[in-house]
């Protein structure tokens, strides 16, 4: 095997052909040549007289060229032109190189200019292809070291030097650089100034990436060290940045960045962080970015952020993800943030004013001033945090300030805070938040309403308006399965009676469409308001009852288990009758019976009763009793002799509702 020691084979070819014109019409082949750096194989150097006299035509072929430094592997190289020394002794070589398989396609057919200069100690290297150029100066003596000039040099091309440490796939852009370089077997080192245009790249994950970038910076990397370490200062506008949950939606004006970072096996630690992004943001810290793309570790020991612009930069998805989609802010945050390991470490937030509102008007927050201070571990000394205007759905409150202390990882409230519900009174006289406990040991809290009017609450619920009041009391709030169960009691005070509900539990409560269950019982509610409310035709008695498992999605029952019961019977107009037996089925009164209550206009029942089961969109029903002929809803007594029966057994949900709306609107129900 034929061996050369020179770093370069190129630089090894000059030396051989320092008397080149002697050496006219010689061929040079070897299967392998070894050098420091570089390996070529399959190699033939042909050398030939040039057109001119003096002059050499050299083509040199290489079939495979591995560079780790540069991370080309299997590199074919051809090269031509021709050799000749000039009045300064210089050896000057004109001609074309055509790289095939170099990463980003780098010089695949480029121009080449060459100068060996051994008074002066220098290699000179100059290739450009279309309007990219790149200018190099080697010493003769260390030719492992470079100083590298880039213009209009495509990105994509440094695909292959910086895959070792950076795994991402540089898809577009161009950069002007003036860098030294020093190429080593365990990799490179390199510093200098870049500036950059349209850069666009993605790691395999496609969790950090960027697009459109533009900017400029003064770096060093020591791609050698184990990790990999980069020190990197300047600015960086337009385009957009993914860094993992984060995406920046870059200004047209510079970002400062100033930051040293460490990189290894597609995971990328920034060491010490500045951002400056004079309207919207600034922030000194740390981060992490893992080979998945997600955020491991991120502490920022000081950030400030001014709304919207740093929502609208920086704050979605994450900020969307986290709190809700499409949020309107406006005003001033600034603070400390410590989050590792998949756990908030602590938090400090302060403002003077911030507005903070979801797209869907669920719930706002206006004229906030004070700060909040937690620690998972330490004790914190108890803060302020005041508003203007505060609403979460249904409850308000005007100016009020609140006061919260962290102690033993729990956010606590330090005293009650009165709110106004539903034209009635709340009171939240506890309230614990545990941000790094289980769901489960997440929130915890004591809250009471009292005097709510049930026509506010029907209207939040998009149910039809019902006179009377609503009372409760929630001693403690935990999370089981998929929603927040609240311990405590409820009251209605409506239609002379009561509703009592108990087992009460929330789903998603300020999404668009939030969950409720609950059981419910009735107790001597008077028919005789309850069926005028709705329109339904006359019935008087008192009902008791129970509604169990009763399900709400968006205000819509999804699923209940009802039983209702007038035990002790009352009088029934002949349209409540109707109604009932064609909601269940049946057909209006006819006949003598029919003539009998027209004359009499209402009729006394013994008794009145109706079970009905909600699942999966389909309502069971069943009465007093029944057989194969269908069952009692209302059980006559005396004369006229009133008698309802159902036949239908099973009927779907969206039927049996458009039966009861015709009933409420004056007119029998249809079947």
């Amino acid at each position: 095997m034929f061996s050369l020691r020179r770093p370069l084979a190129m630089c090894a070819l000059w030396t051989l052909l320092w008397a080149a014109p002697t050496w006219a019409g010689t061929v040079v082949v070897a299967k392998r040549v070894d050098m420091p750096g570089v390996s070529l194989q399959d190699v033939r150097a042909q050398l030939t007289p040039g057109a001119s006299p003096d002059t050499v035509q050299i083509s040199l072929r290489a079939g495979k060229a591995d560079i780790p430094g540069f991370g080309w592997r299997k590199v074919g190289i051809v090269m031509e032109g021709n050799l000749h020394r000039d009045v300064r002794m210089r050896w000057m070589f004109d001609g074309t190189v055509q790289l095939s398989g170099a990463p980003g396609g780098a010089l695949s057919n480029a121009a080449m200019n060459l100068v060996v200069d051994a008074s002066a100690n220098t290699l000179e290297i100059n290739a450009s292809q279309g309007i990219a150029r790149i200018d190099t100066a080697f010493p003769l003596d260390q030719p492992t070291h470079a100083q590298v000039n880039l213009r209009n040099f495509p990105a994509s091309w440094l695909q292959g030097l910086l895959a070792a440490i950076w795994p991402a796939h540089i898809a577009g852009g161009k950069l002007d650089a003036d860098l030294a370089l020093d190429v080593r077997e365990d990799g490179f080192q390199s510093s200098g100034d870049v500036t950059f245009a349209d850069i666009k790249y993605a790691t395999p994950t496609g969790t950090t990436a960027g697009q459109g970038l533009d900017g400029h910076a003064r770096f060093e990397l020591d791609a050698t060290a184990r990790p990999a370490q980069l020190t990197l200062n300047g600015g960086i506008h337009n385009g957009e940045l993914q860094l993992g949950p984060v995406l920046a939606k870059l200004p047209a004006h510079d970002v400062v960045l100033d930051l040293n970072a460490s990189a290894e096996r597609g995971s990328l630690a920034v060491n010490r962080l500045h951002m400056d992004d004079a309207d919207a943001l600034q922030l000194n810290g740390a981060l992490t970015i893992d080979a998945k793309g997600t955020l491991p570790k991120l502490k920022l020991e000081s950030f400030r952020a001014r709304f919207p612009a740093a929502y609208e930069r920086y704050g979605g998805p994450w900020l969307d993800n986290l709190i809700a989609p499409d949020l309107q802010i406006a005003g001033q945050l600034e603070g400390h943030v410590d989050y590792a390991g998949e756990h908030l470490r602590s938090f400090g937030l302060r403002t003077e004013a911030l507005d903070v509102a979801d797209s869907t008007d669920q719930w706002q927050a206006s004229g906030l001033h004070g700060e909040l201070d937690w620690s998972a571990q330490s004790e914190k000394a108890a803060t302020t945090l005041a508003w203007n205007q505060l609403a979460l759905r249904q409850f308000t409150s005007g100016a009020m300030q609140s006061r919260w202390r962290s102690h033993d990882g729990v956010l606590s409230l330090q005293a009650p805070l009165q709110l106004a519900a539903w034209k009635g009174r709340a009171q939240l006289t506890r309230f614990d938040w545990r941000l790094d406990g289980a769901k489960a040991e997440r929130f915890d809290l004591a809250a009471s309403v009292s005097g709510a009017d049930m026509a506010a609450v029907s209207q939040a619920l998009g149910w039809a308006p019902i006179p009377g009041t609503l009372d409760g009391n929630v001693s403690s709030m935990h999370w089981t399965g998929d929603r927040y169960a609240l311990d405590g009691q409820w009251t209605i005070k409506a239609f002379g009676g009561t509703a009592q509900i108990d087992h009460l539990a929330v789903q998603l409560p300020f999404g668009n469409t939030p969950g409720l269950s609950a059981d419910v019982t009735l107790h001597q509610i008077d028919l005789a308001p309850l069926a005028d409310t709705f329109n339904f035709g006359a019935i008087s008695g008192k009902l008791d009852g129970s509604i169990a498992g009763l399900q709400l999605i968006g205000g819509s029952p999804v699923a209940f288990k009802a039983s209702l019961l007038a035990e002790n019977g009352g009088r029934i107009s002949l349209r409540a009758a109707n109604n009932l037996s064609v909601i269940t089925g049946g057909s209006p009164a006819s006949g003598l019976q029919s003539a009998m209550m027209k004359l009499f206009k209402s009729a006394s029942y013994k008794r009145m009763g109706l079970n009905v089961a909600l699942q999966n969109g389909v309502c069971t029903l069943s009465g007093l009793d029944g057989d194969d002929g269908g069952y009692s809803i209302v059980e006559g007594s005396g004369l006229p002799y009133m008698h309802v029966t159902g036949t239908q057994n099973r009927i779907e949900w969206p039927l049996l509702v458009k039966r009861l709306k015709s009933a409420t609107q004056g007119a029998v129900a249809e079947r």
